[in-house]
């Protein structure tokens, strides 16, 4: 194991050819949230700084947390080839629709009428272990059904779907989408 103060090259190497990572949040009281992401939906800005696009799902634990906590830890497994690990630790906040810094960073991603936040990360810490007992996969192709039924409901679809399923974590804790996004 070793600890790293941010990302160096070979790790962002490593996270960019990587197919999924994994999201982990928590407030004081509650549950754990940890996430699978995939799709084009995460950058790396520089050693210091990932922002990553959360598309509409079924829940919105992390947009949750966030307000409350901002502590957030990625994750990314090597599936194929050497073997690792690589933890990424730091400080996060939820940038929304009618957030100013939403123009800014929502040009880093495909367009997707699914986009409901993007995390913005601020690195504290970078840890890589063996990942020896981490068996290996092959990755076959993207799943395109949360795109598909993304562009199915369309924004409006979308919008009228988090009022109804995205306003509030499984522990009660507002989200503010609506606020944020709508207005």
């Amino acid at each position: 194991m070793e600890i790293f103060e941010n990302l160096n090259n070979d790790h962002i190497k490593f996270i960019q050819e990587q197919k999924v990572f994994f999201v982990a949040t928590a407030v004081a009281d509650g549950r754990i949230n940890l996430s699978p992401k995939g799709l084009d939906s995460l950058r790396v800005l520089n050693g210091n700084r990932i922002v990553w696009l959360n598309l509409t799902g079924s829940g919105n634990e992390t947009a949750a947390h966030v307000q409350e906590s901002s502590r957030m830890t990625l994750m990314m497994n090597a599936f194929e080839g050497k073997p690792l690990i690589l933890r990424i630790y730091g400080e996060a906040k939820a940038v929304h629709h009618l957030d100013k810094e939403w123009s800014d960073l929502i040009n880093f991603f495909p367009y997707s009428e699914g986009s409901r936040q993007i995390f913005d990360l601020s690195i504290s810490s970078v840890q890589t272990s063996c990942g020896w007992a981490v068996p290996e996969y092959k990755f076959i192709k993207e799943r395109n059904i949360l795109d598909k039924s993304n562009k199915a409901a369309g924004e409006k679809g979308i919008k009228k779907y988090w009022k109804k399923a995205n306003t509030k974590s499984i522990d009660g804790i507002k989200t503010n989408i609506i606020e944020k996004n709508i207005g």
